[in-house]
């Protein structure tokens, strides 16, 4: 898995499916914002970061889950950390070659521009039990 990125989201989504199937219900709050919860079986992932955390530990990639709200993929449980030092929880996924993919249902393997940052990622689209794409999840190795 070392620097590999498609070999880490496949250990993320495997993670976070062995936790159950996901699903929106209700909304949190994410650094002031309310937006769709996201949860894999009963676990909530909005402000939770055991998940994402696990990944950095086991392969050094940042990583997160983000939920759609709207038009837009929030990152609700991060590990990528803002210029402050905080997690980039909150945030939304720019409108880049990896949003044009997702927001189809497809998932994305390059280099992009985290929070002004290159890295060589992957990002695989949440879907719910009707196919309807819910959120994603991504890694990402520093260039």
């Amino acid at each position: 898995m070392a620097n590999d990125p498609k070999a880490t989201i496949a250990d993320l989504d495997a993670r976070l499916n062995k936790l159950g199937a996901p699903k929106v219900e209700g909304t949190a709050t994410v650094a002031d914002k309310e937006v769709p919860a996201i949860f894999f079986g009963k676990r909530r992932i909005n402000g939770n970061y055991d998940v994402v955390d696990e990944i950095k530990k086991a392969s050094g990639a940042t990583a997160t889950v983000f939920v759609k709200s709207g038009d837009e993929f929030v990152r609700v449980s991060t590990n990528v950390l803002t210029p402050e030092g905080k997690r980039g929880v909150g945030t939304q996924l720019a409108r880049n070659k990896a949003y044009e993919s997702v927001s189809k249902g497809q998932s994305f393997c390059g280099e992009v521009d985290v929070l002004g940052t290159a890295y060589n990622t992957c990002y695989n689209p949440v879907k719910d039990a009707g196919g309807a794409v819910i959120g994603l999840t991504y890694v990402g190795f520093k260039k």
